[in-house]
């Protein structure tokens, strides 16, 4: 593995194929994907409930392998990866925002935030710091003490976001951010998605079913059967 990525490039994939099943029972999930996405910009895939995009956004983190076709991130070939070489990349430079929050319960939220970078060797009470201080930016420096059950949805994924970012990863993936969320909750963690992962040398990649945050992304990908259907650039005066 190289030591740093070539940050000219974001995600690129390429002809990836994608099956489930035996025999008659087998379904191609993925059928010959090609998508991308950009530095500095917040992609969004969208498509119907059982299109591919988590299949797509699973094999793009390397928790499953196509059957063909390659991915690269930052111009790293995740195929060429050997295991262990596969799970501190991921670690290194991958965020994940998943739609049921994720966050251990008996936690605070400081500790929540403070996971990756304690996974990456830090000692606690500098972890603990680094999370408060990007829960903090995220609006929730009140918040930082509790536990999950004593917070709101929105806090909740606010926390999730706060847990993506705080390792600083060169990749963001947000998989139905907003589902379990109400219009407002949704809106706000949009807003600090917008404002707090939107970097030069970052991409984010947003899964989700919500028109109601179209207006956030700088292009729309479709899906539809295993494949992408549409590619569209957005010009929007609500981006940041």
């Amino acid at each position: 593995m190289s030591s740093v990525p070539d940050l000219t490039g974001a995600v690129t994939c390429a002809s990836i194929w994608k099956s489930f099943g035996e025999g008659e029972a087998k379904v191609d999930v993925l059928r010959g994907v090609n998508f991308m996405a950009a530095l500095g910009e917040m992609t969004f895939l969208v498509g119907p409930s059982g299109c591919g995009k988590t299949t797509l956004i699973s094999i793009i983190a390397g928790l499953l392998a196509p059957d063909s076709g390659t991915v690269s991130l930052f111009g790293e070939r995740l195929s060429l990866l050997a295991p262990r070489e596969r799970i501190l990349f991921r670690r290194q430079y991958l965020g994940f925002v998943f739609q049921q929050y994720n966050l251990l319960p008996a936690f605070t939220a400081a500790e929540n935030v403070a996971v990756p970078l304690v996974a990456a060797g830090w000692g606690r009470e500098n972890a603990i710091g680094k999370a408060r201080e990007v829960l903090t930016h995220l609006g929730l420096a009140h918040r930082t003490e509790l536990v999950p059950q004593l917070l709101s949805g929105g806090q909740q994924q606010r926390v999730a976001l706060a847990r993506a970012l705080v390792h600083e990863p060169r990749l963001i993936i947000c998989d139905e951010p907003t589902a379990a969320l109400d219009h407002r909750s949704g809106e706000s963690v949009m807003e600090r998605l917008a404002t707090s992962a939107i970097h030069p040398d970052r991409a984010v990649i947003v899964v989700t079913h919500d028109s109601r945050v179209f207006h956030f992304a700088h292009r729309i990908i479709e899906m539809e059967d295993g494949l992408i259907r549409s590619s569209k650039k957005i010009e929007s005066l609500n981006q940041p």
